[in-house]
């Protein structure tokens, strides 16, 4: 019997079927999604009392930069939530309410998780997994 070799042709980047730009608009395309997302998130958190809006601001102003400059510059401009975004921006503070209401909303959140669960191991890893984002919220200065 003859052994068939088959050989494998090398693949360059140039033969790849999906172009570079293909890959940046469809990640443009994504982040401008994700920032709508967020600030839809944010719009309800001015609503809702228990859902955060700053840190959803934050989030998607961080996705307008790197997919739209012309929705982060609409969601700079407003005059309700633009200070705020700027003030992360150029400080990385925020201000003392809506730090309160973080802080706030986390503590309540894991006693309202330990009363519902009712098991010391989930209400630990509960703590374990809030405990990063409570410190970090806790050592941000407060914008003047």
């Amino acid at each position: 019997m003859d052994k068939i070799t088959i050989e494998k042709p090398e693949v360059t980047l140039t033969q790849c079927s999906v172009s570079l730009q293909g890959q940046s608009k469809t990640k443009t395309f994504f982040l401008k999604v994700m920032g709508l997302l967020f600030v839809g998130l944010a719009i309800l958190g001015v609503i809702l009392p228990i859902l955060p809006t700053t840190p959803f601001l934050l989030v998607a102003a961080a996705c307008f930069a790197k997919s739209s400059p012309s929705l982060e510059k609409k969601l700079l401009a407003n005059k309700t939530f633009g200070p705020l975004i700027h003030e992360w921006q150029q400080h990385r503070c925020i201000p003392r309410k809506a730090k309160r209401v973080a802080l706030l909303t986390i503590i309540l959140s894991v006693v309202w998780s330990a009363y519902l669960l009712k098991n010391v191991m989930l209400t630990a890893l509960v703590v374990a997994l809030v405990i990063g984002p409570f410190i970090f919220l806790w050592r941000l200065p407060i914008s003047k």
